[in-house]
């Protein structure tokens, strides 16, 4: 098969928000910059993010970085580390201003600052009541934030490579990564992009889940290509379920509609979230809200015929309120639940939102396997893990992960870019045919499995076995399961073989992907015999010595799934920030 080639500066895979703030930063240091996409750029899955982006600016009441990192950390149930996340919620006011100056249209207070709505898990002054950190451009925050930093980039003369499908990393012997293979949807063809740095913002891989609240396009490229490439995966079995997907369609409503004065309730009109967060109520971190729905529905106060979801109720607020604050939250709600939430409360469940694993980095958003920086690598935004969500990431983080390590990552590149020889290295042949073998092997395979049938089972898998509440037993069958249709994946069939516009091999290829996501998060799972943040395990009891079932004597570390042989590695979390008082152990409560 005949494989074109380009070279640039600084190839980035993905488009999303980490991508295109990358992109801003090479392209306008001057740098021959290559976005790849699946989609168009302002399509990317950032598009979907509502509520906000977090930043203590304290345009509404004081606020402090040092409280949004406590914050932070506190969510993270004590796995994040505390240099990435100072590094992080320092720099969220800059950024975020950064943003602004690129023509972000947010929403304004009557002085005409940015406005900034309360979000779960935000308080001010360590703990003390909720704050108004989230900065919000109505609820189409990602949609905003999309167009400006992709005008932007058109601006800087960023080259976008719309419409392909990246297949895998090309490394060098010595271990350092020379670009990447990809494949052209319209014409089928493939080309190598080689580039002196790489930078992977692929997004999120909820699709390995039945309910998700993420795009088809959210298949895990990123991290199935790291995957394959000998790349560990760090902390997988921690995935988020957000607790407001709209029921029976998976459709995000935002945690902003509960900022704003949304309230939950279960079928007898109760508030119930008193019970389980006296303080922070419904504005509770995420984990802590899902339990507490999944759990009022488990014992019989769901709301429905099948008693199978709660209410989100905002019919005591101002209809101007939500027609200026969550236009488009009420039109998700009309078409998708049926009910004007001016009139009815939104009929909501637990739905599989974000993972808070991915390819570990550092700050710089460097690529490092247990510590040891891989030359030329870099990855930003959800398929990357920092950490700075650890067990469990607070709402509007995700933006603010986006722009801190998007603008980190394009800055580390353009240092180690311009330190490299002019001269790019030979690609070794295995590296590209690897990939070839791959695309082969899915356009000659007969016989083979169907490859919705087994999307289907791999993701009805993830949802009985790994979900918002984890059993012991069904965690050790979900491994078996999810090992048996690895097998059915290495032998998917597809009955097209034409090359132009051939979207079931390119579904074919995002379930290898997708199938190395669901592994690592279902051994990790497995192997984590705590509760911790999402990670919660029947076993794993509320004890004194072990508070709310977690077990920092043992687990207090990071865990890393190799590919070969399943193997399962642990590493330290990093409790010493950079530059103030570390954030003491101690149980988290609301």
């Amino acid at each position: 098969m005949k494989v074109a080639k380009r070279t640039f500066d600084a190839v980035i895979v993905g488009a999303g928000g980490a991508g295109m703030r990358a992109a801003v930063t090479l392209a306008e240091s001057g740098l021959k910059t290559a976005v790849i996409s699946k989609v168009f750029p302002t399509r990317s899955h950032t598009v979907a993010a509502q509520g906000g982006v977090s930043a203590s600016l304290g345009n509404s009441e004081p606020d402090h970085w040092t409280w949004h990192m406590y914050d932070t950390v506190k969510g993270s149930d004590w796995l994040g580390d505390q240099d990435a996340i100072e590094f992080m919620c320092k720099q969220a006011p800059q950024v975020v201003v950064e943003l602004e100056h690129y023509g972000m249209p947010f929403d304004r207070t009557d002085e005409g600052k940015i406005y900034q709505r309360p979000f779960g898990g935000h308080m001010s002054n360590f703990g003390e009541k909720p704050v108004r950190r989230a900065c919000a451009a109505a609820d189409r925050t990602g949609h905003a934030m999309l167009h400006a930093l992709y005008q932007r980039n058109v601006r800087a003369n960023t080259q976008f490579f719309v419409e392909w499908l990246a297949l895998d990393l090309l490394r060098a012997p010595d271990g350092r990564v020379l670009g990447v293979i990809a494949l052209e949807m319209e014409t089928g063809e493939i080309t190598v992009f080689q580039a002196k740095a790489t930078l992977f913002a692929t997004g999120g891989a909820g699709r390995i889940y039945y309910s998700s609240t993420n795009a088809f396009i959210n298949t895990g490229d990123g991290v199935g290509m790291a995957a394959r490439a000998g790349i560990p995966l760090e902390d997988m079995e921690f995935w988020q379920f957000h607790p407001t997907g709209v029921a029976g369609a998976g459709v995000l409503i935002t945690e902003g509609v509960r900022g704003e004065g949304g309230i939950l309730r279960n079928a007898s009109g109760e508030r119930f979230m008193e019970r389980y967060a006296p303080n922070a109520k419904d504005l509770a971190s995420r984990d802590v809200v899902s339990r507490a729905m999944v759990t009022e529905i488990n014992e019989g106060r769901g709301c429905g015929p099948a008693q199978d979801h709660v209410m989100l109720d905002i019919t005591h607020l101002d209809a101007d309120v939500i027609n200026k604050r969550l236009p488009g939250i009420r039109e998700i709600s009309i078409q998708f639940a049926g009910v004007d939430p001016i009139k009815a409360p939104i009929p909501v469940v637990p739905t599989c939102h974000y993972q808070m694993g991915g390819i570990p980095t550092n700050y710089h958003g460097e690529v490092v396997d247990y510590g040891n920086v891989i030359p030329g690598f870099y990855a930003a935004g959800e398929c990357a893990c920092a950490s700075v969500h650890g067990a469990n990431r607070l709402g509007t983080n995700s933006l603010l992960d986006l722009l801190v390590f998007g603008k980190s990552s394009g800055e580390s590149m353009v240092d180690f870019i311009r330190k490299e020889p002019a001269a790019l290295p030979e690609i070794p042949q295995g590296e590209i045919d690897k990939a070839l073998a791959r695309v082969n092997r899915v356009n000659t395979q007969t016989g083979g499995a169907d490859v919705a049938q087994t999307r289907l089972a791999m993701q009805r898998t993830m949802q009985n076995h790994a979900g918002v509440f984890r059993f012991k037993d069904m965690l050790q069958q979900g491994v078996d399961k999810i090992l048996d249709i690895e097998k059915q994946v290495q032998q998917t069939e597809i009955k097209d073989k034409s090359q132009v516009w051939n979207t079931a091999r390119i579904e074919a290829l995002e379930l290898e992907n997708l199938i190395e996501v669901a592994k690592a998060t279902m051994l990790s799972a497995n192997a984590r015999t705590e509760s911790r943040g999402a990670h919660v395990r029947d076993d794993a009891p509320d004890t004194p010595e072990h508070p709310n079932g977690r077990d920092d004597q043992n687990w207090l570390k990071h865990s890393l799934w190799y590919r070969d042989g399943n193997r399962l590695e642990y590493k330290p979390v990093n409790l010493n920030p950079l530059t103030v008082q570390s954030v003491a152990l101690k149980t988290r409560a609301y």
